[in-house]
């Protein structure tokens, strides 16, 4: 049997509160359509495919389609009509003459999975004219009238079921349906029953989870999106030598009586390898590619410059910083008298936790033989 597969994605997306059509609003970093349609990538062979768009998204949502299943896909986009039945009426218009079976699919349902698809087309390859995926009532259902809210004696939920898609059909009796139906029907399944036809039930998916409102959209991301994937870490290093005549300074406080650092800035290692940390997070390059040698107009000001900026560019980039662990290593200057209020302080100008921690080399290498000090900086941030 030829299999043809018409995602219906032409809702406005109103009631979501987008600017965008439903079917392109963004999920975990892909649109609803894209999910769509990877679930139809799980069968073999893969079907013919015919997307229904909003008129001003047909390019697009071709673009997205070639994209997930391939340029050997056999791929059809048509603008969609004013209403959910007209919308699918063109979809079946387009799919090939010589289709057996359709599945009729909402590309809001954009996390059902593959085996609910193959279901629905073992029901129709077995004899059933129409199949639809359905879930069992678990709340208590009862007639409500809409003008004065009073209700009435609950259902019997055992004689009832959520309806889902993709919805299957024999291709001629489908045809068949929609060419003496008039009006607009709630899914497909409807408009076959209209004629006449039994619609038969198989098992649906709690995963299959209608986008409508915002909260259903919310739902989805929690459910595909682990709890830390939108953490991200980052590590900065910085050292510098002492050098005379310079002012010591150490994570934004000033220490007297010691050689200063030598650098470009005021040479505060811990500021520089935590603002290294956080933008490296945040995939927003380094320390040097923004504040380098080669600005002039960062030459001896103070490192807190750069560590707000940074801070500027996360957040406009969607990151906030959760937590910063510094460790400077040198002999001097000695922290342990001041760490506690260091790490306040730097807390503050971060505007998350930072612990500071402090060691030596034991007279190891450059900081060891006191020829200068350097940080070592472990940032996590959030993306919203």
């Amino acid at each position: 049997m030829t299999i043809s597969v018409i995602l219906v994605a032409a809702g406005s997306g109103e009631r979501l509160g987008s600017s965008r059509p439903k079917a392109f609003v963004d999920l975990a970093g892909r649109t609803l359509l894209e999910h769509s349609l990877q679930a139809v990538t799980g069968l073999s062979p893969v079907p013919q495919v015919v997307v229904v768009a909003p008129e001003a998204w047909v390019g697009p949502a071709q673009e997205l389609a070639r994209g997930v299943l391939g340029d050997d896909a056999e791929i059809s986009v048509v603008a969609g009509g004013a209403t959910r039945t007209e919308s699918a009426r063109r979809g079946l218009a387009a799919i090939s003459q010589d289709s057996d079976v359709v599945l009729i699919h909402d590309a809001a349902r954009a996390l059902t999975p593959t085996e609910v698809f193959s279901r629905v087309i073992d029901a129709v390859h077995s004899g059933a004219k129409g199949v639809t995926p359905t879930l069992d009532v678990v709340d208590t259902m009862v007639p409500r009238d809409r003008a004065t809210g009073e209700t009435s004696a609950a259902i019997d939920r055992d004689g009832l079921a959520i309806t889902q898609t993709p919805q299957g059909f024999d291709a001629s009796a489908l045809r068949e349906a929609f060419a003496a139906f008039d009006g607009d029907a709630t899914d497909d399944a409807e408009v076959l029953r209209a004629s006449g036809v039994a619609v038969v039930a198989v098992e649906g998916h709690r995963d299959a989870v209608k986008v409508t409102y915002l909260h259903d959209l919310e739902v989805l991301r929690a459910r595909i999106s682990p709890a830390n994937a939108n953490i991200f870490a980052g590590v900065g290093i910085d050292v510098h030598r002492f050098e005379d005549g310079e002012s010591l300074v150490v994570g934004g406080m000033t220490f007297d009586g010691a050689k200063g650092l030598a650098g470009h800035s005021d040479g505060d290692v811990v500021l520089h390898a935590i603002t290294d940390a956080l933008l490296g997070a945040a995939s927003l390059g380094d320390l040097g590619t923004h504040f380098g040698s080669s600005r002039p107009e960062y030459a001896g000001v103070s490192s807190t410059v750069f560590l707000y900026q940074a801070l500027r560019m996360m957040r406009e980039a969607g990151y906030e910083p959760q937590s910063v662990a510094v460790q400077f290593i040198g002999n001097e200057p000695r922290l342990g008298a001041v760490r506690e209020q260091m790490g306040k302080q730097l807390s503050e100008m971060v505007g998350a936790p930072v612990h500071v921690s402090a060691t030596t080399t034991d007279g190891l290498g450059l900081t060891g033989r006191g020829e200068g000090a350097g940080a070592v900086a472990h940032a996590l941030v959030v993306r919203h």
